[in-house]
């Protein structure tokens, strides 16, 4: 194999010039750069990246660590996180924690065996293990999706000319807790979805909610109260279940709303996976959508548009989430003890007609009617 010598003496240059032309890190005039490169292609050389993690005790590597990797909305935050690695030039190694708050501290123990720079984690609802092992190593970590100790952390919902985390004006905070975190907003577009069937005259809405213990569901729970108090609808606790953020589950949650002797004439679920739950057991009731019952989702999905009705949603920035995460991380490798920080990235109402709401002109395909998510005053309840 040719050596990082080789190649220095084919290009008529330094050891240290190789060195600072495949690591960035410092400026080549460019004709000696392309020397160098051109070398590296005739000989085939290829860097070792063990012997350079020896010398720099880095390894250009993240562990990522999420939960139901087969969900559509972690699947396209994967891919935000993959992208944003590779154009950082840095590796990704992937651990599924299964939502298992055990099995969670194993494989970040694992990731953090294999050397990562730092890592990337969608806690479980229950992350004590998890955040006491990180805080005890010291191992650069993002949060993601959900938060962790959320009560503790200043949440500050992006808007326009908001104090930005970059060009695109979305908001961050510093935060007390330990770790950084990048999330989307869920109370707000979860408020928004009960007021908006509010204003096609539903007066019993229901919400099949997500695992306890997870900030996303309590924050989409309190959406949802916050959205029934707006509208000046009782709170009717029968028709807030949960579904444990699974297919399943929100099949048991839904054939139990349409059992109770009121049931509800407008559901919201709380994920994607729950949509199809709830669409299942509707259909095994023999109830049909928006006809018997409206139906609103948070999380859009690919094949929401396919549906028959057209799937109303709140439809989260799934890429950026991940690739956002990525930078932080990278801010976070670059500066170690700057302030932690709380990115949170706005949703977007995808009005389309499961609803109740009339088919809208020229919208037979894509996100018709969508509309950015800030607050619930921002954006009103028009339907």
């Amino acid at each position: 194999m040719a050596t990082m010598a080789d190649v220095a003496r084919s290009a008529g240059v330094s050891v240290a010039t190789v060195s600072h032309v495949l690591n960035g890190t410092r400026p080549v005039l460019p004709h000696t750069r392309q020397a160098v490169l051109d070398a590296v292609d005739a000989l085939g050389y290829t860097p070792n990246t063990l012997a350079r993690s020896l010398v720099t005790s880095r390894t250009r590597s993240i562990g990522l660590a999420v939960s139901a990797i087969s969900n559509p909305y972690f699947t396209e935050t994967l891919q935000g996180v993959e992208a944003a690695a590779l154009e950082a030039g840095y590796s990704l190694l992937i651990a599924d924690p299964h939502d298992d708050p055990r099995h969670e501290r194993k494989v970040v123990q694992l990731l953090h065996e294999r050397r990562v720079d730092g890592m990337i984690v969608a806690p479980s609802a229950e992350p004590g293990d998890l955040v006491g092992y990180l805080r005890r190593h010291a191992v650069p970590t993002v949060f993601l999706d959900r938060l962790v100790d959320a009560g503790a952390t200043e949440d500050v919902t992006a808007g326009d000319g908001a104090p930005g985390d970059g060009a695109d004006g979305t908001a961050t905070s510093p935060s007390t807790a330990c770790f950084d975190q990048v999330c989307t907003e869920s109370a707000a577009p979860t408020a928004l979805l009960v007021t908006h069937l509010a204003g096609l005259g539903h007066r019993r809405i229901a919400l099949v909610a997500g695992l306890p213990g997870l900030s996303t569901t309590g924050e989409r729970v309190s959406g949802y109260r916050e959205g029934l108090t707006a509208a000046g609808l009782a709170h009717d606790e029968r028709l807030l279940v949960s579904g444990n953020s699974e297919s399943a589950g929100a099949e048991r949650a839904t054939a139990g709303l349409l059992a109770l002797p009121d049931p509800p004439t407008a559901l919201v679920t709380a994920n994607n996976a729950m949509t199809i739950g709830a669409l299942r057991a509707l259909r095994r009731h023999g109830r049909s959508v928006p006809d018997d019952l409206a139906l609103c989702c948070f999380d859009d999905f690919a094949w929401a548009d396919l549906f028959s009705p057209r799937l109303t949603a709140i439809a989260q920035p799934s890429r950026e989430v991940g690739a956002r995460a990525v930078r932080v991380l990278l801010d976070r490798l670059a500066e170690p003890d700057r302030p932690a920080r709380t990115v949170r990235l706005p949703c977007t109402f995808v009005h389309r007609t499961s609803c109740g709401c009339p088919e809208e002109p020229g919208s037979g395909t894509g996100a018709a009617g969508a509309t950015a998510v800030s607050t619930l005053a921002e954006k009103g309840t028009t339907s």
